[in-house]
């Protein structure tokens, strides 16, 4: 029995769907959209932002800018951000420097008592209409804007020696507590401790008592060393991934407090790595003096609350002998100078749960001697607070003629948070608020870790970029893209000549797209990466002149051009997408295990090879098409 099948209409040779074109179009209409804001560059800034709980009034702002007109400066635009942070525009650099001095002396007359930072800045000039629908231009490295970069060590040998003394200390707290106590002797070795005992039992009932209390962060194994037993004891994969992000993310928390300190508007702070930071400083040349504060010192305090102080009387004025005032968010509290336990003791706090309400608490660990003096606070003080002061050196600055000059230090001492003591505590506790969520309480375990060092951080590698050098390389970059660009073009117009035409049309649509990605990803530029864009422009040239060669070659075997075409854009995908997929490959492992310089290039690699699979295959495809495609039969094409 036979049915009719239903007829199915064929599109023509060398046609695309209309969804295609609506897809190029788009695609296209966006890139063009997203990669406009790069040719208005940026204006030299002041930025103006306030630090802990300061604010900037319209007053102030008022005050700084007749005070720019006295001395003939006019800013192009002054943008409140909020009552934090205030961007200034100038003309030149030269007005910048002298507007940023003027603005320092108005905000920070007192040397001892520094509350706002103002830095130089790139604001960038994207007009408003422009800006309003999310167009940014793209950040540039280190090595385009100049300024210093640090490479810092992290000596993860000195967070595991502090961890383990921890450990040694909470398991003869353990086995001394065991009815009878046990009595071993206790070794350090890699990751971990060796306990040995003179009896069995006492290996195995130090095994079970251990086991049970420290299961969720050590392997432990029960063993005979020498003729005795012995417990091995060593961290898990858990805890020592825990020691090494603990210790590089209170670095990193003391370092961006320090940074802040010099008045760099978009410092680079970031990990590298399992045990090493990056800190990037865009505008800083003095070099000693960077690395002055990024040495300084910070430690935590725990100090009583005084109930008994007049808190109208310590705003006016009137603090009592002995005493501080700090805001919380509570309000103004008063807080004894006497330091109950420093935070030398503290060896570990994070973000937990209560095991019983299951809300949101910080667990804290100190040392045994830490614990034996909580303990006696703890007990003789309940229901009273107890407040986590951490104390920094912040240096004091003075901008002379655009430059920063280090004056002295002060000691700045912030309230962490000031908790009710609900019971007596010693080496082991929690701390619980009505308001805390996950991520407040992250972010206090994370300050107050930074009061304790975990590990010594030092400089292994330094280097200095002048602002000259880093405005040479963006000229030298601009014209290496040019050149190797106007080479490719004129190449492609001579030996392909038409058919040239709709590949430099893709190619330069190419460089659209990899600039308006890399503005929407907020992807950094360095030179390293201008080497990849001139290296994308080569390989997305290529494609094409696989394409091309393929068609020449269908031609010469006597296959019409409308075919010829057909073919060879179909026959060459398989090479090309081998060719770019192994390419990016390579990429991805550059990025995966490559430094700032090499990840530059690498990024712009990976997505110059997506944008050109794009607009060598399927725009230049569509411009041919849409010329001597679509049912046309054409008897000659000129390439």
């Amino acid at each position: 029995m036979f049915t009719d099948q239903p007829h199915q209409r064929l599109l023509p040779i060398n046609t695309y769907p209309k969804w295609k074109y609506v897809l190029m179009v788009f695609v296209i209409a966006i890139s063009l959209l997203y990669a406009a804001p790069n040719i208005y560059g940026e204006d030299p800034a002041v930025q103006l932002s306030a630090l802990r709980d300061a604010t900037i009034s319209e007053q102030q702002v008022e005050q700084i800018e007749a005070a720019w007109q006295q001395e003939g400066l006019t800013a192009k635009a002054i943008e409140l951000e909020g009552d934090k942070q205030v961007i200034a525009r100038f003309q030149s650099n030269e007005e910048q420097l002298r507007a940023q001095e003027i603005a320092n002396k108005i905000l920070n007359p007192s040397l001892e008592n520094q509350e706002y930072v103002v830095a130089l800045n790139l604001a960038p000039a994207t007009p408003d209409w422009l800006a309003s629908l999310g167009g940014k231009p793209m950040k540039l490295g280190l090595d385009l804007r100049g300024g210093i970069h640090f490479l810092m060590q992290v000596d993860m040998e000195q967070a595991m020696a502090r961890q383990q003394e921890q450990l040694r200390r909470d398991f003869i707290e353990t086995l001394t507590a065991e009815k009878p106590s046990i009595r071993g002797r206790v070794e350090t070795i890699e990751n971990g401790l060796l306990i040995s005992f003179r009896s069995q039992d006492d290996a195995e009932r130090a095994y079970s008592a251990l086991y049970k209390n420290y299961i969720d962060r050590i392997d432990i194994n029960l063993a005979e060393q020498n003729s005795r037993p012995v417990v091995r004891a060593t961290f898990n994969q858990t805890k020592l991934q825990a020691i090494q992000d603990n210790a590089i993310d209170q670095n990193r928390l003391i370092l961006s407090n320090r940074v802040n300190s010099l008045g760099v508007a978009e410092p680079l702070i970031q990990r590298q790595g399992s045990d090493r930071i990056i800190v990037q400083l865009p505008g800083v040349q003095d070099s000693a003096l960077a690395k002055r504060i990024l040495g300084a010192t910070a430690t935590l305090e725990f100090r009583l609350v005084n109930h008994e102080a007049d808190i109208v009387a310590a705003q006016q004025g009137r603090v009592p002998a002995g005493s501080k005032l700090f805001d919380s968010e509570r309000g103004p509290i008063v807080v004894y100078d006497e330091v109950q336990v420093s935070g030398e003791h503290l060896t570990d706090a994070f973000a937990n749960f209560h095991p019983e309400t299951n809300q949101p608490i910080v667990s804290v660990k100190l040392d045994g001697e830490g614990g034996a003096r909580m303990l006696r606070t703890t007990t003789a003080n309940r229901g009273n607070s107890l407040a986590m002061i951490l104390k920094e050196s912040v240096p004091v600055f003075e901008i002379k003629d655009g430059k920063r000059e280090l004056v002295k230090s002060n000691v700045v001492e912030t309230l962490v948070s000031a908790p009710r003591i609900n019971g007596a505590f010693s080496t082991d506790f929690f701390i619980e608020g009505p308001d805390f969520t996950p991520a407040n309480t992250k972010d206090l375990a994370t300050q107050l870790r930074s009061g304790a060092l975990l590990a010594p951080t030092f400089i292994v590698e330094e280097r200095t970029i002048g602002a000259s050098l880093g405005a040479e390389n963006i000229e030298k970059g601009i014209m290496s893209v040019i050149i190797g660009f106007s080479a490719v073009v004129l190449f492609m117009l001579l030996y392909y000549k038409a058919f040239g035409l709709v590949a430099n049309i893709a190619l330069m649509l190419n460089v659209v797209t990899i600039v308006a990605v890399m503005s929407i990803l907020g992807a950094t530029l360095t030179l390293p990466g201008i080497a990849g864009i001139v290296l994308t422009v080569g390989m997305a040239v290529d494609a094409n002149v696989i394409i091309f060669e393929r068609i020449r070659e269908e031609l010469r075997h006597g296959v019409v051009p409308a075919q010829a075409i057909d073919k060879g854009y179909s026959q060459a995908l398989s090479t090309i997408a081998d060719a770019n997929i192994t390419t990016a490959i390579a990429a991805i492992i550059l990025y995966a295990v490559g430094t700032g310089a090499v990840k530059g290039f690498a990024i712009t690699l990976f997505i110059g090879i997506l944008t050109s699979m794009f607009t060598a295959i399927l725009v230049s495809r569509g411009i041919v098409n849409l010329t001597v495609g679509h049912g046309k039969k054409p008897s000659k094409i000129w390439i």
